[in-house]
């Protein structure tokens, strides 16, 4: 078997790299944890969850998450107005790997 030589690779093709693309960031993931633990979510609920994220910050993450197929943002026509985020299947096929993330976390965190 021939070794592998990292001359050769290209870390753009792998899929941990396309994993990175959908996921990383800083709000991105807490996003997708938010969901996977309570879904549906309205905006203003996950505003709180985070915290400290501008509107406009949020919105776009929401949106590229949306694009990515990862969640879904569902409008319901009523007064006011009341929008819910959810997670596609595509998203929940991520719960395994957001679930072993925050696993080692647990296992690895400094005591305080």
């Amino acid at each position: 078997m021939e070794k592998k030589r990292i001359e050769d690779a290209n870390f753009d093709d792998t899929g941990y790299s396309y994993t990175l693309s959908l996921i990383s960031g800083k709000y991105k993931p807490i996003i997708l944890y938010c969901l996977m633990e309570y879904e549906p979510v309205r905006f203003n609920e996950m505003q709180r969850y985070l915290k400290k994220v501008a509107d406009k910050t949020l919105s776009q993450k929401l949106k590229e998450l949306e694009a990515d197929g990862l969640i879904v943002r569902t409008v319901y026509s009523q007064m006011p107005p009341k929008v819910e985020y959810s997670l596609t299947a595509r998203g929940r096929s991520l719960v395994n790997v957001l679930d072993k993330l925050c696993d080692w976390g647990t296992e690895n965190r400094p005591e305080t």
